[in-house]
């Protein structure tokens, strides 16, 4: 059966933060996910988790400047300093919130500088992180990002990430495949999902267009999560919607 974990950044926004721990709970949520914990102290979420029962299933390295439109820094040259200090502060947080698995945004690409540095940059930060997330016992995800979405995002498409994944060099790296983007990135969901299940860590699912819950839009979702869950796939799915009319009003679909 699959499992899934509430985007505190997508669902519930009806509450103010503190409040959507216990929201999530009460729909029927057993873990938890967003994408920047580092704003709030540690042992404070820690304490919301554990008085909801909720799992702490992911979130992000620091990503740089989010309000200035940084979405990741792990592509960037000049940056590296940066995102090793990065690593170790969120290490910090997923040993005070149980969490196992942390997701890598490989940013957008600095202007001017040559694909073949981009990519040892990147190759280079990941295996860093790899090997720092592995000696804590916590799996590290790397994620493609549609371009529509994102212009100018490095990593687009799932054979980026796989090129990605091969190019650091270490076996604590999966895949964050997320179908919306992935939708908009290339399609062919089903047969892509089926291929990448031994790589695939962490899933996160919205329909398209709108980036709302299943059933707004194209996907088929009945079908897509029944071939998910009958290839075996035992890791969390992400919701990182926005939903059409409430969150609540809007969970229909995962009875």
């Amino acid at each position: 059966m699959l499992r899934f974990c509430a985007n505190l950044g997508w669902l519930f926004t009806e509450h103010a933060f503190w409040a959507r721990f216990a929201a999530a709970a009460q729909a029927g949520f057993k873990g938890v996910e967003f994408s920047q914990p580092y704003e709030h102290p540690a042992g404070r979420l820690a304490e919301a988790l554990q008085s909801n029962g909720l799992e702490m299933v992911l979130f992000n390295l620091p990503a740089g400047d989010w309000a200035a439109g940084e979405r990741g820094i792990a592509c960037h040259p000049g940056r590296v300093d940066e995102f090793r200090e990065g690593v170790a502060r969120a290490v910090q947080y997923a040993k005070a919130l149980n969490c196992r698995r942390i997701n890598c945004l490989a940013g957008i690409a600095p202007a001017d500088v040559p694909q073949t540095r981009l990519w040892e940059t990147l190759a280079a930060n990941l295996h860093f992180a790899a090997e720092a997330l592995a000696r804590e016992n916590i799996e590290l995800m790397v994620e493609p990002i549609n371009r529509n979405e994102m212009p100018g995002f490095f990593l687009n498409t799932s054979a980026q990430g796989l090129q990605a994944i091969a190019a650091a060099g270490h076996p604590n790296i999966k895949l964050q495949y997320d179908i919306y983007h992935m939708q908009r990135a290339e399609g062919e969901l089903a047969a892509t999902i089926a291929r990448l299940l031994p790589v695939i860590g962490h899933m996160q699912l919205a329909d398209n267009p709108g980036r709302h819950e299943p059933g707004t839009g194209e996907i088929n979702f009945p079908f897509l999560l029944r071939h998910i869950e009958a290839l075996g796939y035992d890791g969390w799915m992400g919701c990182e919607y926005a939903p059409l009319n409430g969150t609540a009003a809007g969970l229909g679909w995962m009875r």
